[in-house]
């Protein structure tokens, strides 16, 4: 089920399990473990993970699986992400910042491969764009970490079309992780999924069920999307979670959604998505209950 998301980029599974909530889990190494197995039984082979999640304590989470299980990390592909200082206890910034120079970037990398129990990662992004980013510099980090092994491709996360671009015209990039589902349309309009298609990128996507509000907000436009999404569900026989999924899946930049759930039976759901076959109409209907107004 593997996918290419990038000419020469790496290959994904074409739904991304998210960790950024592995911590609230409160799964003990050997109920990690066997999540891991049930998401690779689905086929979900690809883990998405940041320096900073869980207080920065979710991806050795995932590193004491690995060490229990050690035979599994040779049929995934791990994900990080950095590049965002978050103050705290352990890290006494004076405000939370971003950071792309050149040391931070390598000792992040150093430090999520060892909490990880890896030697590589599959693909690494900046977090957030960096007002003060060097892009040559940071070209020049890719190029060191890539030639000692440490990381196989980069990405970006949550940069705008023009973000993207100057950095890609240093490093090829092999993806962008935007925000989008059916609550929240921003990347539809901005320009960077046409980049995406332009450039035959697939983008990564975060927050695909609205970050829980397609199911629990009380808002208007919550409860228009919420009503369309289960009649249509039923139609379709599938779920509304898995329709909500399909309606991603159904932009031609080829999305890869990441899940958040702990339930392997949520995954599923994400998996599911990969054979509704949504129409056109029917998408419309979607966006249109969304934004509260026909189409232009």
């Amino acid at each position: 089920m593997a996918v290419e998301i990038a000419p020469n980029g790496p290959l994904l599974s074409p739904i991304v399990a998210g960790m950024w909530r592995l911590n609230d889990w409160r799964l003990n190494v050997q109920a990690r473990v066997r999540w891991l197995e049930e998401a690779l039984a689905l086929g979900v082979t690809s883990f998405d993970h940041a320096d900073i999640y869980g207080d920065y304590g979710c991806e050795a989470l995932f590193g004491e699986a690995l060490k229990a299980a050690p035979h599994l990390k040779g049929q995934i592909q791990v994900i990080s992400k950095c590049g965002i200082r978050l103050k705290g206890k352990a890290h006494p910034y004076l405000v939370n910042h971003y950071d792309t120079s050149a040391a931070y970037v390598r000792a992040q990398v150093d430090a999520s491969l060892k909490r990880l129990d890896v030697e590589r990662l599959d693909l690494l992004l900046i977090h957030r764009p960096d007002y003060l980013m060097d892009a040559a510099e940071l070209a020049e980090s890719f190029h060191a970490l890539k030639k000692e092994g440490k990381v196989a491709h980069f990405g970006v996360s949550n940069h705008s079309a023009s973000q993207f671009e100057l950095l890609d015209r240093q490093w090829p990039l092999a993806t962008n992780q935007l925000e989008l589902s059916v609550l929240e349309h921003k990347a539809l309009d901005d320009g960077t999924l046409e980049q995406c298609q332009a450039k035959r990128i697939r983008p990564m996507i975060w927050s695909p069920l609205g970050g829980g509000r397609l199911f629990t907000g009380k808002d208007a436009q919550a409860l228009r999307v919420r009503a369309l999404l289960e009649a249509l569900a039923k139609d379709y026989g599938v779920s509304p979670a898995t329709l909500a999924y399909a309606w991603i899946l159904r932009h031609p930049s080829k999305p890869l959604p990441l899940t958040g759930s702990g339930r392997i039976a949520a995954v599923k759901e994400a998996v599911d998505a990969l054979k509704v076959d949504l129409s056109r109409e029917d998408w419309y209907r979607l966006w249109v209950a969304c934004r509260g107004h026909d189409v232009p």
